[in-house]
């Protein structure tokens, strides 16, 4: 099948809860998820991650936006040769450091210290492990969000709602709304690279927060039960087959396998 729908934009987030990174183009790779995607996370409070033996997480053990939405009013920029995290924050610089060295990691921990202490439950700390993504799913996958669908949640809510707070890897455009829920077991080829959808995302209260300015300020979960009985929007979909995409890139849809 095919149709007019294709990749608006492309999004990663290298470290969980912060900034996103738009990217023109992104080589995907079988069972992986979009490159340097939830790469780091910052955990809040010791929850026994090994980073020798990576094991996925609840996200509510690491600082993000469902109970952290200050996280939003912070602008991060992370350069992947150098690994190095950068942080603004009310216009400036506030701190800057390598993940992969133990000085630059003690320069990001020290700033959440400094930044919101009373949501600190012990001692911040920057995770990582080789070949691990900090998703809110075990599997590792790409989520996608329909921009058609979140017209509706904004035609619902009665107020603009920035497609940045369903926090997706790859922006459509081209579907009818909710159309991306049919695809469920479908195949997605884009390029040459092929995706299975495989699940509905269920949103929760990060999507209540404004990306830009970090306020909780639109009741979306609710907004999207009482409108359409369900709190989804979005779905992830697994890599099957490799390859680059790029920013406007169509998209085609088959029965799958």
């Amino acid at each position: 099948m095919t149709n007019q729908a294709r990749i608006d934009a492309i999004y990663r987030y290298p470290v969980k809860g912060l900034s996103p990174q738009r990217l023109p183009r992104a080589a995907l790779s079988p069972g992986a998820t979009l490159p340097a995607d939830r790469l780091y996370a910052v955990e809040n409070g010791p929850c026994g991650f090994v980073p020798a033996r990576p094991a996925y997480f609840p996200k509510q053990r690491f600082l993000m936006l469902m109970r952290n939405e200050r996280l939003a009013a912070l602008r991060t920029d992370y350069d992947e040769a150098s690994h190095t995290l950068t942080i603004q924050w009310e216009g400036r610089q506030a701190a800057r450091g390598d993940l992969r060295s133990k000085e630059g990691r003690l320069a990001i921990e020290a700033f959440f210290r400094r930044f919101m202490p009373a949501e600190l439950r012990g001692p911040p700390k920057v995770l990582f492990g080789e070949g691990h993504s900090f998703s809110d799913v075990a599997k590792k996958v790409v989520s996608i969000i329909n921009l058609a669908s979140v017209a509706e949640v904004e035609n619902a809510a009665g107020a603009a709602v920035d497609p940045l707070r369903f926090r997706g890897n790859l922006h459509v455009t081209g579907w009818p709304a909710w159309h991306e829920f049919d695809l469920l077991g479908r195949e997605l080829t884009i390029s040459k690279a092929r995706l299975k959808v495989v699940k509905r995302i269920q949103r929760c209260a990060a999507t209540e927060v404004d990306p830009s300015i970090g306020i909780r300020d639109l009741p979306i979960p609710s907004t999207l039960m009482d409108h359409f009985g369900h709190a989804d929007c979005g779905v992830y979909a697994e890599v099957i087959a490799g390859g680059e995409i790029a920013d406007g890139d169509p998209i085609t849809e088959t029965a799958g396998g």
